[in-house]
């Protein structure tokens, strides 16, 4: 998520650990043998010694990846860019009916009721879920998608550019947008090689920031939830800028809820959790203007609403009248992503960031393990377990640290009388445990291929000068970096593993610090990763927010090969329209088809509802641009990338 005019949301520091950072623990263990090591492994290091591209010019292809797609050249302008021999469709966009009873989407007659049962705006995570439940096949899926956050200068008329432009909106205005928040569910078919939305499905569904939804868990009906609206503490309406998400291996959406504190009015400092408030970043600043005309979202009114987001909602695709559910049991933070693996004794292990600036990685362990057989068993299954944050350790090893009240200092004397507690003001818990404070963890995913973990660090640009190290050596980390961690055995339940650098962003020769496989072209090098994927092959396929659009250069998908002679090459596969970030990169199981959701397109400076920087993607004079989920596809069919 980014904004026009330059100020980012994320960029809130609001964490006053004093442990080493990531940056430092980086410098204190790499040098640059052991950067080679970590981008590409100690066999590769051992055959071809300085395979790496660091402050010299980018060297020439030479062969190694096994991805063999012709580049796309990085560039910025009003379209998207796929490599020859590939083509890409829009499959919906924004204002695109959902329900069966929507109406035609009409740029300058929105309305709330209307955009309840269309597609919603800022499209991030996306996930398949086969059709029928169960199925191997690759032609029909249950497609999930998440609806982040709205920008009314580019949906509405009159209200101009810039970030105040969100606080002119109008009550009906405001209305719009909260409808257009949330996720939706279509169902999607390929016929004939083409894809397309199946109309009048009976799973399609839209929810928003009206939709009523269960609190369950350890904070389930706790005073800190509770509110005029639901004095019970266990409803709530809506769920609130939702980035990526995630899935289980029953088969059921997992979508979370990240810069929640955003949505919140009133004067934050003058209220009994002010000191929590300030620890999740929620203060007068407002970025929406809901608070105006709706009293859930003013902490005067209603100071605990705030603390009713943030946390990891389980929704299933396959019963539109099933009632979400968000799951306390996985702590309240800025959460980015969740995604599971399994650990050697079945439990389930789901990943997690906090995306902030100087913020934790964390992960979850359910108490039992998944019940193959029997999938009504795994209801409940995420309201029972243990959450872990991490501290990553200079000599390489990475240690998780229990979540529990009643051990070390989460104690009812230092504020934390409950597992309620904890799980409310996780972040507070997590400085206590003194974990370590990360570059803006955003994607945290297994590789289901190799077992490793990979955490997509985005950028720190409040990283010190004090702070430069041999191996992560940027004074302002504007590029970011990619950790991969070993768990213990091979066991995602381990307390302990190992970690290493995979790459650190930025253009090499231009950015101090930056490090990929010499192989690297000029159209190889990345800036913010973000999100990203596995192909059946272990590949890790990278998306980005916040590419250097000074330098010319769009947001883009990468791909990288994670083992062999081509490990950590990354490979530029797609470029985005103006203005726009690429997320929800997913594939599907045969790699014949590749997803991507293409939000925020044409979010510039200057950009307007009237005069946007792009049109993208109907290019109609009075058509606002609209961010989609697209497909990308080979030409005659075959795998993507390869």
């Amino acid at each position: 998520m980014r904004h026009d005019d330059g100020m980012d949301p994320e960029d809130l520091g609001s964490n006053p650990s004093t442990e080493p950072t990531i940056g430092e623990l980086i410098g204190r263990r790499l040098g640059r043998r052991e950067a080679l090591r970590g981008l590409l492994g100690a066999g590769a290091v051992a055959t071809i010694g300085g395979a790496l591209v660091g402050e010299g010019a980018l060297a020439q292809p030479v062969g190694p990846s096994s991805l063999t797609f012709e580049e796309v050249p990085h560039g910025l302008d009003k379209t998207h860019h796929v490599p020859p021999g590939y083509e890409a469709q829009v499959l919906i966009r924004w204002g695109d009916p959902v329900m069966a009873d929507a109406p035609a989407f009409e740029p300058g007659k929105l309305t709330a009721a209307g955009q309840e049962k269309q597609f919603g705006y800022n499209c991030d995570f996306i996930g398949l879920h086969a059709l029928p439940a169960g199925s191997t096949a690759s032609d029909r899926f249950l497609m999930v998608v998440n609806h982040e956050y709205t920008d009314p200068g580019l949906m509405f008329a009159g209200l101009g550019a810039g970030r105040a432009v969100n606080l002119k909106v109008t009550k009906e205005q405001a209305e719009v947008e909260m409808a257009a928040h949330g996720g939706a569910v279509i169902e999607i078919v390929r016929e004939n090689g083409k894809w397309s939305v199946v109309p009048n499905s009976k799973y399609a569904r839209r929810l928003s920031a009206n939709t009523a939804f269960d609190i369950s868990g350890p904070a389930a009906g706790h005073d800190k939830l509770k509110t005029s609206a639901d004095p019970s503490g266990r409803k709530v309406l809506g769920m609130l800028n939702n980035c990526a998400g995630g899935e289980t291996p029953w088969g059921t959406w997992l979508t979370a809820e990240e810069n929640f504190n955003g949505y919140f009015g009133g004067d934050a400092e003058k209220m009994p959790d002010a000191k929590a408030y300030k620890r999740y970043g929620i203060s007068k600043a407002t970025w929406y203007g809901w608070s105006k005309y709706f009293d859930r979202f003013n902490v005067e009114k209603e100071a605990n609403e705030p603390n009713r987001f943030g946390w990891i909602v389980e929704i299933d695709p396959y019963d539109p009248t099933a009632t979400p559910i968000k799951r306390t049991a996985l702590g309240r933070f800025k959460h980015e992503g969740c995604h599971h693996a399994l650990a050697k004794d079945g439990r389930v292990v789901i990943y997690m960031g906090d995306d902030e600036r100087f913020d934790y990685v964390y992960k979850f362990v359910t108490a039992k393990p998944w019940n193959r057989q029997d999938r009504a068993a795994n209801r409940d299954l995420l309201d029972e377990g243990t959450l872990y944050v991490a501290r990553f350790a200079d000599d390489g090893k990475i240690e998780w640290l229990p979540l529990v009240q009643g051990q070390g200092p989460l104690t009812a004397e230092n504020g934390f009388a409950s597992q309620a507690d904890v799980m409310i003001y996780t972040r507070i818990a997590a400085d206590l445990l003194k974990a370590t404070p990360m570059d803006r963890p955003e994607d945290v995913e297994a590789n289901p291929v190799n077992g490793r973990v990979y955490v997509l660090l985005t950028n720190n640009t409040r990283r010190t000068e004090q702070q430069v190290n041999r191996a992560n050596p940027m004074a302002r980390n504007a590029h970011g970096h990619v950790i991969e961690i070993t768990p213990k055995d091979g066991d995602h339940a381990a307390l302990d593993g190992t970690w290493s650098i995979f790459l650190v962003g930025g253009k090499p020769g231009i950015d101090p610090g930056a490090r990929y496989h010499r192989a690297t072209s000029e159209n190889g090098w990345l800036s913010c990763v973000d999100n990203c994927t596995f192909d059946s092959k272990g590949r890790i396929w990278l998306a980005t927010d916040g590419a250097p659009s000074a330098a010319g250069i769009a947001d883009g998908l990468y791909g990288a090969d994670t083992a062999g002679y081509g490990r950590g090459l990354t490979r530029c596969f797609f470029q985005a329209p103006t203005g726009a970030e690429v997320c929800g990169p997913i594939l599907t199981p045969d790699d014949g088809t590749l997803f991507l959701a293409v939000q925020h397109p044409a979010e510039d400076a200057g950009s307007t509802f009237e005069k946007p920087s792009t049109r993208w993607p109907d290019f109609m004079d009075g058509m606002p641009p609209r961010p989609s989920v697209i497909v990308i596809t080979k030409k005659g069919g075959g795998t993507i990338g390869s």
